[in-house]
């Protein structure tokens, strides 16, 4: 049955399904090429000729059927792998098709593999374009003569019943007039058919801002819900614990973005609400100085504060350096890990009960239900990806009043990506880098010249400084990666003998002790090298480390890269980063070698990322549907989601509950969403 079949290949289960099936692309009868004007430059193209032959090639799974289009400029080759016999049967020698495709080149001649093909009939006369729409299908529907045609005729004859009234407003009016947007009825019909290029352009806009528009008014209302809701304790009083660390023991001035960012907790925390704010702050930028302050804040109000981090170096970095910077004041600071010793896990234990402990640092041992405060005010979440919903949410459950909540990133999230993945929660943004710190110099070389790497890298540990050479995970196989690791190390031996030079190796398959006893030892400077997979991309804090080598690294990602870089220049030496490669890398990872080499600002290269590999890839993007647009990107329609944010925000301010008559088909059109059954359905 074709409804059944419509339900299960493309989610058509209404007709109101069927309206927002919108097309891939429209075919511009009059904007048709010779064959011959295809180069090997040539992405897609539009042909019209006639079919002078086509014959079935080889057997079995080698089988592909290849045809023979010819116009008055050339031939054209057509190739298919697959649903052959359904082709073969729509094909007629001497018929003239339009055909639509991707072309390569085959043994020097041009080809499209798969294409569009329909009959084809000449534009209508006086030159006016004939936009048809093609949509989306798939080889089980052609074979049951559902094509884009027959979807088309479907839309087609849907669209001779429906009136404006049954496509209902969703925008305010007063909005719509003010953005000059087409009203929901016209953009449908001519995101379909439209009547001219300009008035499909004109559907798309309004179609791609609702879309933007709904999202961000839904993620506003949201926030606004939380905040009225969430109750929170309230720091009202910066007092003399802040106060005395701020004046007397900070070692360098923070920078403006840090204290922006302190300026924004504060009122958050002030307001008696519940605040949930992501604080994302580039390699280096200086995060752990504003979570200290703020634990600082909540101590001087009498509340108690805990840092979760996803590692236990990491945890015991953020502890050594936090109670370096506290050691001349009256704050008790204690970690709680997995490897803490079970008299002081009891010590800290009551400490925390009877509030004698101020600030807790640790690992998943922190949400242990053993883990009891007397008067829990602050929750920091650092690398926040790195823990499930469920596991952060068991910290918030330790208090009575939901505690305030700053969940910290040195992954940089795209501005665009943030206001839709991320739009619920408050965002800081801290994009400087804390005085006395130097830009990492990057640079691409290939394997060729690494006898000149090996030669720089030990000037390097001559000087006194620690390198780290990195390999990277290979996800298909964890033998293979740990093979490639393994003659990695023998090649850095080989470059770097014993017992002159000390190596630490890290990788996936050594029990977590060896593990942290070698990165210890790297970070106590008892080795020169380490030599590592991607395991210390986040949270090792090794200052006198000054040169990084990443190896094979067209395999590696932007953000992973920026990431693995912001291991190294943390201290006031000038560092390095040398990015190795073969010499065969793909377009994409020349590119992303280029950025790298380019610039050191994590925001410009997240948004780059999100440029080249969609925000589906995003690594850490919540699983949400304010990404779940039809027409809309965020990667490319930046103007009109920054247009849509503002608009959204402006609305719900001034309507938190959307109670103004002109605002009331936006509440009919958001509370039909909960429930939709769509319309009539399709049997």
């Amino acid at each position: 049955m074709r409804a059944d079949l419509l339900k299960k290949e493309l989610n058509i289960f209404s007709f109101r399904d069927l309206l927002e099936l919108f097309p891939n692309r429209h075919i511009d009868k009059t904007q048709v090429s010779p064959i011959r004007s295809i180069t090997p430059q040539t992405d897609y193209v539009q042909v019209a000729g006639t079919l002078i032959s086509y014959d079935t090639i080889g057997d079995k799974r080698n089988r592909r059927l290849v045809a023979q289009l010819r116009d008055k400029s050339g031939v054209l080759e057509l190739a298919w792998f697959q649903g052959i016999n359904w082709v073969t049967k729509n094909l007629n020698i001497g018929s003239d098709y339009l055909v639509f495709g991707r072309t390569g080149f085959f043994n020097g001649k041009p080809q499209i593999v798969h294409p569009e093909m329909e009959p084809y009939v000449p534009a209508m006369a006086g030159g006016k374009a004939f936009l048809e729409p093609v949509y989306p299908s798939t080889e089980k529907l052609k074979a049951r003569g559902l094509n884009g045609r027959q979807l088309a005729k479907f839309t087609q004859a849907l669209f001779t019943q429906l009136q404006p009234r049954d496509i209902a407003e969703n925008i305010p009016q007063p909005l719509i007039d003010k953005l000059g947007l087409m009203n929901r009825y016209e953009a449908w019909r001519n995101m379909h058919f439209p009547v001219s290029p300009q008035a499909y352009e004109a559907a798309l806009k309004r179609c791609k801002f609702e879309e933007l528009f709904i999202a961000q008014v839904r993620l506003n209302l949201v926030r606004l819900q939380r905040n009225k809701m969430s109750r929170g304790v309230a720091f009202e009083k910066v007092g003399e614990l802040f106060n005395t660390l701020y004046s007397k023991y900070l070692p360098f001035e923070l920078t403006g973005a840090q204290k922006r960012v302190l300026k924004e907790i504060r009122s958050d925390t002030g307001r008696g609400h519940q605040m949930n704010r992501l604080l994302q702050g580039d390699v280096g930028s200086g995060k752990t100085i504003v979570a200290l302050l703020s634990m600082l804040l909540a101590a001087d109000n009498g509340y108690q504060s805990c840092i979760m981090a996803p590692t236990e170096i990491l945890a015991q970095q953020h502890y050594n350096s936090i109670s370096e910077l506290l050691k001349e004041m009256p704050v008790e600071v204690a970690l709680l890990t997995g490897s803490t010793r079970t008299a002081e896990r009891k010590r800290i234990l009551q400490g925390l009960l009877d509030d004698t402990i101020h600030f807790v640092i640790g690992t998943h041992a922190v949400i242990e239900d053993t883990v009891q405060f007397r008067n829990l005010g602050l929750v920091i979440v650092d690398e926040q990806h790195r823990f499930g919903v469920a596991q952060r949410a068991r910290l918030w459950e330790k208090a009575e009043l939901p505690p305030h909540v700053l969940v910290m990133t040195a992954t940089p999230i795209p501005r665009t990506l943030a206001m839709t993945a991320y739009g619920d929660l408050d965002y800081s943004i801290m994009d400087e880098l804390p005085p006395g710190r130097q830009p990492v110099a990057t640079v691409h070389r290939y394997e060729t010249a690494r006898a000149g790497v090996m030669d720089f890298v030990r000037t390097e540990i001559e000087k006194g400084r620690q390198a780290y050479f990195i390999y990277p995970l290979i996800e298909e196989s964890e033998k293979l990666s740990y093979e490639d690791l393994m003659q990695g190390y023998e090649q850095v031996k080989s470059f770097f003998p014993e017992p002159k030079y000390r190596i630490s190796m890290v990788h996936g398959r050594q029990p977590a002790e060896q593990k942290e006893t070698n990165m210890e030892r790297f970070v106590k400077g008892d080795t020169h090298i380490m030599v590592s997979t991607t395991v210390i991309e986040v949270g090792v804090n090794v200052p006198n480390a000054s040169v990084m080598v990443i190896e094979s690294a067209e395999k590696f990602g932007l953000s992973q890269l920026h990431q693995l870089r912001g291991r190294v220049g943390r201290g006031s030496e000038k560092s390095f980063c040398i990015l190795l490669t073969g010499g065969k890398a793909s377009k994409e990872a020349r590119e992303r070698i280029k950025i790298m080499c380019a610039t050191n600002d994590g925001f410009v290269i997240a948004e780059k990322d999100l440029e080249i590999r969609g925000p589906g890839d995003i690594e850490g993007t919540r699983q949400s549907g304010a990404l779940n647009f039809k027409v809309a990107s965020i990667v490319n329609d930046k103007g009109l989601l920054e247009l849509a944010r503002t608009e959204a925000e402006s609305l719900v301010n001034e309507d938190t509950e959307l109670k103004m008559a002109i605002n009331s088909p936006l509440k009919e059109f958001l509370q039909s969403q909960k429930h939709r059954n769509g319309w009539s359905k399709i049997s």
